[in-house]
């Protein structure tokens, strides 16, 4: 009789822990895990651009030299290199401004129809370097003493205008960036029927785009009149991501 009571009784037990056990699997989640903060307010983005005059031109220059041989070819680009690099320097162009950004030794090959492979003509050396004219106004003198020094080895790829210190207008588009947001969320807020609080988030990214313009000079031809180069003007622009909480 004892031994069937224990049995009743220890059925019962397991039943009990099964039982709640069940329950804790099948309970609510508490919903507030699921949200979070970062995406509840007012998520708005705001630009601000100022258009100023550059006072940097950079030029991306240099020399390209074919030749039946390496030591033919890396001779006369380098004669020709040395032209260029003293023509940038007496042209007010400071060693810290010119930066060396490609250099290569390839080979020049032609399609053999006899012998059905590619066999070699020569090979070709180029050497290019990017120069920081500070004095804007002198960048046609300085591409006109650079295609003179180094002949028809010389190759001008490109010219670009910047601004040396964009600090302070980054400052005047970051102000203008912010109260386009604020304006943005303040519409949005109205729209919606809800009151705007103060931001809980903050992000900018800042592009200072510098417009290329070809330049494409591939040989010294006798210097007639300077190179007319006009620098225009440059936009800075900034963007930012503002999150606003809802009162």
């Amino acid at each position: 009789m004892k031994k069937g009571l224990f049995l009743v009784l220890g059925l019962v037990s397991v039943l009990a822990i099964v039982t709640l056990g069940g329950c804790a699997g099948t309970r609510s989640p508490d919903v507030t895990g699921f949200f979070n903060t970062q995406q509840e307010g007012v998520w708005v983005s705001g630009t601000g651009k100022v258009t100023v005059a550059p006072d940097i031109a950079t030029l991306r220059l240099g020399i390209e030299s074919q030749k039946a041989t390496v030591a033919e070819a890396q001779s006369a680009a380098t004669g020709a290199m040395n032209q260029v690099m003293d023509a940038l320097k007496d042209n007010g162009v400071a060693d810290k401004d010119i930066q060396t950004q490609y250099f290569s030794i390839q080979k020049v090959t032609r399609w053999d129809d006899e012998k059905y492979q590619e066999v070699v003509i020569g090979y070709r050396v180029t050497n290019m370097v990017t120069a920081k004219i500070r004095d804007i106004a002198k960048a046609g003198t300085v591409i006109d003493a650079v295609a003179l020094a180094g002949g028809d080895l010389t190759r001008i790829d490109s010219i670009s205008f910047s601004v040396d210190d964009p600090s302070a207008y980054y400052e005047e588009a970051r102000g203008k960036a912010m109260a386009d947001a604020k304006a943005k969320a303040e519409q949005l807020a109205k729209l919606g029927g809800i009151t705007l609080g103060t931001p809980t988030y903050i992000s900018e990214s800042m592009v200072m785009p510098s417009p290329i313009y070809p330049v494409r000079a591939e040989a010294a031809a006798p210097v007639m009149a300077e190179t007319p180069i006009s620098a225009g003007e440059t936009e800075i622009s900034l963007t930012v991501q503002v999150v606003y909480a809802i009162k």
